[in-house]
C-alpha cells in the first residue's frame, strides 16, 4: 500500500499534474491562498534526518502546498542536472510576485536592522512602490532619513504634517519597483559605495537613474564612483554613455566616468596625426616580422572602421589625415630607392641575396600596405601621380634581376586593379603616365610575381589591366595593346593575358567605329522657355 502511494506520488511529481490542475482551475493556486491567509511554514528539509526511524511519531500530513513545493523542487533539480550534464548553466527560475516581494522585504529589513536603526526607532512613513506591470511593495521607513538623504523627499515631506505624525507616500508607474526599493534602502547606509561593491554595471546604472530621480546626492556620487572604477563590457559601455548623456548630473564626476571613452574635445588634429604617425611608422620599421604582420592587420582594420560612414551628427570623430599617409608614402619610396641604389651598386659576388631580397620586399610591402589604406579611405588619386613620377626608381628597377625586384611591380598591379574597379579615379593623363613608366616592368616581372607572390591573383591583375587600358583614348589604347601583342607572342604565359582589352579595342576601331558629329549644334542643349497661362 505504502509502495503504491509512493509510486503514485512520484508519478505525479514527474508528470507535473499538480501544476497542470492549478492552471486548469481544478486546484487553487498557493499564491491566491496565501493572500487570504498565511500558511503555516513547513520545517526545513534538514529537520528530519534521513535514515532514522521514529515509530512513536505519527506520519506527517502531506498538504497540497507541500505537493506543489515538492513538485517544483523535483523539476528544478532534474532540469539543473540535465543542463550540468550538457555543460551549460541551468537557466534562472523566475520568481513569483510573492517571492519577489518577500525578497525585497527581506532586503529592506536587513538594511533597517543595522546599527543606525536603533537611533531612528519605528518607521513613521509607509512607502509604497508600484511598477507598471502591477507589482507593488510597501515598507515602513523613516521620515528623517528620507528628508536628510533625498532633496526630492525633503521637498515633499517638510511642512506637510507635524513632527511625529505618520505619513503615506506612494511612487507609481516605476520602470522597476525593485530598484526604487533598493535605492531607498541605500539611503540608510553610512557608505553607500561599499554596498555597491560586487554589483553589476547594469544594476548600478539602474540605481543611478533612480537616485537622480529622487535627488539622492550620496547615491549619485556612489554610483558614479563605482562606474568609474568598475570594468565594462562593450554593451555596458554603450549603456553607460547613453545614460550619462541623458541625465543631468554633476559635471566633474560624470566627466571622470566618461573620461574612459570620450576624447578630449580640445585635442587637435595635429595631436591625432602625431599618434597615427607614430603607430604607422612603428609598424613600417618593426624588427619582428610576426608582430609586424599582426599589427598591420590590426591597424588596417581600425583605419578601415574610421573611414567607414558614420552618423551625420558625428563631427567630432578624429581620424588620420591624408597628409600623414602621404608623408609615410614618400618616406617609404625614399627607402625603397635607397635599397635599389645599394643593390644596383653592390658587387654581385659579395652581395647577400637573401638579405637583399628581404629588404626590397619589405619596403615594397610597406608601400602596398599604405596604398591599401589610401584606397580604403578613397584618397589614392595622388599616389597614382606619385608612382608615375618615380622615373629614377623605374630606371634602377631595370638594373636589378627579376628575382629581387618583382615585389615592386606588385604596386603597379595593385593600382591597376583599384583603377579598374573604380576605387581610384584619375584623369587619363595620370593613368597613361603610370602605364608608360611601369607597365614594361610589370610585363618583365609577371612570371616571378606568379611564382613568388602567393597572394597575387593572376586573373584579377589581368582584369584590372584590361579595364584601366580601355579607359584611355583610342590612340593610347592602340599603342599599349600593340606593344602587348608583340610581348605576348614572345613570352606567352609569362606575360599578362589581356586579350579581352584587345578584343574591345578591335571592335571599337574596326567594327563599331563610333564617329563624332561635325555639327556643333548637335552638342548643344536645347532649352525652350514659354509663359504658363494664368489660373
Amino acid at each position: 500500500m505504502a509502495a503504491a502511494a509512493a509510486a503514485s506520488a512520484d508519478y505525479i511529481l514527474k508528470s507535473g499534474e499538480v501544476s497542470a490542475m492549478i492552471r486548469q482551475g481544478f486546484l487553487e493556486s498557493p499564491t491566491s491562498s496565501a493572500s487570504r491567509g498565511s500558511p503555516r511554514a513547513s520545517p526545513p528539509p534538514s529537520a528530519a534526518s534521513p535514515g532514522r526511524n521514529h515509530p512513536s511519531s505519527p506520519p506527517p500530513t502531506t498538504t497540497l502546498f507541500d505537493m506543489i513545493a515538492e513538485e517544483e523542487r523535483y523539476h528544478r533539480y532534474h532540469h539543473g542536472r540535465q543542463h550540468q550534464q550538457q555543460g551549460a548553466k541551468p537557466p534562472p527560475v523566475p520568481l513569483s510576485e510573492g517571492q519577489r516581494r518577500a525578497r525585497l522585504q527581506e532586503t529592506v529589513a536587513g538594511i533597517l536592522a543595522g546599527e543606525r536603526q536603533t537611533s531612528w526607532g519605528a518607521g513613521d512613513v509607509e512607502l509604497t512602490v508600484s511598477s507598471s506591470d502591477g507589482f507593488s511593495v510597501s515598507m515602513n521607513v523613516h521620515r528623517g532619513v528620507l528628508i536628510a538623504r533625498s532633496r526630492f523627499f525633503a521637498e515633499k515631506l517638510v511642512g506637510t504634517r507635524a513632527e511625529g505624525a505618520s505619513h503615506a507616500v506612494e511612487i507609481c508607474e516605476c520602470d522597476d519597483a525593485e530598484v526604487y526599493v533598493e535605492a531607498v534602502a541605500l539611503m540608510y547606509c553610512e557608505e553607500p559605495r561599499r554596498k555597491l561593491v560586487g554589483e553589476g554595471v547594469g544594476k548600478v546604472l539602474g540605481l543611478l537613474k533612480v537616485s537622480a530621480a529622487m535627488l539622492f546626492d550620496d547615491g549619485i556620487t556612489s554610483c558614479l564612483e563605482h562606474l568609474e572604477a568598475a570594468p565594462w563590457t562593450d554593451e555596458e559601455e554603450e549603456k553607460v554613455v547613453a545614460l550619462l548623456s541623458r541625465l543631468q548630473l554633476p559635471r566633474q564626476p560624470t566627466s571622470q566616468v566618461l573620461g574612459r571613452v570620450a576624447v578630449d574635445p580640445a585635442a587637435s588634429s595635429s595631436w591625432a596625426d602625431g599618434i597615427f604617425l607614430r603607430l604607422l611608422g612603428g609598424v613600417l620599421q618593426a624588427k619582428d616580422e610576426k608582430a609586424r604582420r599582426e599589427l598591420k592587420t590590426l591597424l588596417s582594420g581600425l583605419l578601415r572602421d574610421d573611414a567607414a560612414p558614420h552618423d551625420v551628427g558625428d563631427d567630432n570623430r578624429v581620424g588620420v589625415s591624408k597628409e600623414t599617409l602621404y608623408h609615410l608614402c614618400r618616406r617609404c619610396l625614399d627607402s625603397l630607392l635607397a635599397c635599389l641604389s645599394d643593390a644596383a651598386g653592390a658587387d654581385e659576388e659579395r652581395r647577400d641575396r637573401g638579405a637583399l631580397m628581404g629588404e626590397i620586399a619589405r619596403e615594397a610591402d610597406n608601400v602596398r600596405w599604405l596604398v591599401d589604406i589610401l584606397v580604403s579611405r578613397k584618397a589614392g588619386e595622388e599616389f597614382v601621380r606619385l608612382w608615375a613620377d618615380q622615373a629614377e626608381l623605374a630606371r634602377l628597377h631595370g638594373k636589378i634581376p627579376c628575382m629581387y625586384r618583382f615585389e615592386i611591380s606588385r604596386v603597379t598591379a595593385q593600382l591597376c586593379v583599384a583603377m579598374g574597379r573604380g576605387q581610384i579615379l584619375v584623369p587619363r593623363e595620370a593613368k597613361f603616365a603610370l602605364l608608360h613608366t611601369w607597365l614594361g616592368a610589370l610585363y618583365e616581372d609577371f612570371a616571378w610575381m606568379r611564382r613568388g607572390g602567393r597572394t597575387v591573383d593572376k586573373k584579377l591583375v589581368e582584369e584590372g589591366l584590361c579595364r584601366t587600358i580601355l579607359t584611355l583614348p583610342m590612340a593610347q589604347q592602340q599603342a599599349i595593346l600593340m606593344d602587348w601583342f608583340d610581348r605576348f607572342l614572345a613570352k606567352g604565359d609569362d606575360c599578362p593575358n589581356i586579350q579581352k582589352a584587345f578584343e574591345v579595342w578591335w571592335r571599337r576601331a574596326f567594327v563599331k567605329q563610333y564617329v563624332g558629329e561635325d555639327d556643333e549644334s548637335s552638342n548643344q542643349l536645347q532649352v525652350a522657355v514659354c509663359d504658363c497661362p494664368a489660373r
